[in-house]
């Protein structure tokens, strides 16, 4: 083979490949991003009688049912600071909360009682909350938090919701 026919055809092969590669490399630029895995804000975490719960094994959600801009955020980390895992936050504009109220289907819950102990005289409501764990509304009557307990034991077997462990 002649060197011309040779450098021909070298030419011919580094085209092809060229081709392939930008073939592969449109195929893959084109492609999807994989999506964000979401991971639990809590997971239920079985307690025994007499065990105390802390707060960072309690997750905390707090929605805001005054008219003061911000307070669901400021109110969460407030609870963050006293070490409260964080759930959930925004408005529930149509709840009738003039200071603090609870929102649970477990009331006597050690995660609750712990709560309820950072404010002054909450009200407790029986009912599903929207977010995650121990549900907090706020309303424009709530100035600060109390001086809450530093654990709760729990009465009897209970399940919480606390932070996933990662």
């Amino acid at each position: 083979m002649t060197q011309p026919m040779r450098t021909a055809l070298t030419l011919v092969a580094l085209g092809v490949l060229l081709v392939l590669a930008a073939l592969w490399g449109w195929n893959a630029a084109m492609k999807p991003l994989p999506a964000k895995v979401d991971s639990a804000v809590c997971v239920d975490t079985d307690v025994a009688a007499g065990e105390k719960v802390y707060p960072q094994q309690v997750t905390v959600s707090v929605y805001n049912a005054g008219r003061r801009e911000g307070l669901a955020g400021r109110t969460m980390q407030l609870l963050t600071d006293e070490g409260f895992a964080k759930g959930n936050a925004g408005n529930a504009a149509s709840a009738k909360v003039s200071t603090i109220a609870i929102w649970t289907t477990t009331p006597k819950n050690p995660d609750v009682r712990l709560v309820a102990s950072y404010f002054d005289h909450p009200k407790i409501e029986r009912r599903d909350g929207p977010g995650a764990g121990v549900t907090v509304i706020v309303g424009d009557g709530f100035k600060t938090l109390a001086k809450g307990a530093g654990a709760a034991r729990a009465a009897s077997d209970a399940t919480i919701c606390s932070p996933p462990v990662t």
